[in-house]
């Protein structure tokens, strides 16, 4: 008896644990921003959509997990070209990073030198299309990857809620 009291307690724990990530279709701009702003699904449309290719997913030691194919996506700064940042010079753009968020709490960051300065800018992607299915019919909706990183896992995010524009001080 105390055996099975203890796989209940046990199993509740893991279950309550365990946070249901929430499908989106809208993700903020927040934080060190002139004017904080709501990016839709729709209004992503506006963007170009370019194609990513396939996509090996590995975890943080480089194991493959699975493969994504067919991705097409939108440059994130692309995405924040329309974005002013709270900064009374460029120079000290340098000190900005984006925290980009999923409705689970999992986060990744990107500096902004290595968006705007660096050729990773150029595969930051906000997913729009995985696997021949759109955003709006995935399961995790809208994704985002850094397709040139080595762990490819590592800044796969599912369900993006918000980008949080920051700087170091």
């Amino acid at each position: 008896m105390k055996k099975l009291l203890f796989i209940l307690v046990l199993y509740s724990a893991t279950a309550f644990g365990q946070e249901k990530s929430r499908k989106t279709l809208k993700f903020s701009i927040i934080g060190e921003v002139e004017k904080e702003s709501v990016i839709t699904l729709d209004s992503l449309k506006q963007y170009t959509i370019r194609p990513i290719g396939d996509i090996k997913v590995t975890d943080h030691t480089g194991a493959f997990k699975h493969q994504d194919e067919e991705l097409k996506g939108i440059l994130l700064k692309d995405v924040l070209s329309h974005t002013r940042f709270k900064t009374p010079s460029p120079k000290l753009l340098s000190r900005f990073y984006f925290a980009c968020t999923g409705t689970d709490g999992y986060t990744v960051v990107y500096s902004w030198n290595e968006l705007y300065n660096t050729t990773v800018g150029n595969q930051v992607c906000i997913i729009i299309e995985k696997n021949g299915i759109k955003a709006d019919k995935m399961p995790e909706s809208l994704q985002m990857t850094s397709a040139g990183d080595f762990k490819t896992g590592r800044r796969y995010l599912h369900n993006l809620d918000k980008i949080i524009v920051s700087q170091v001080q």
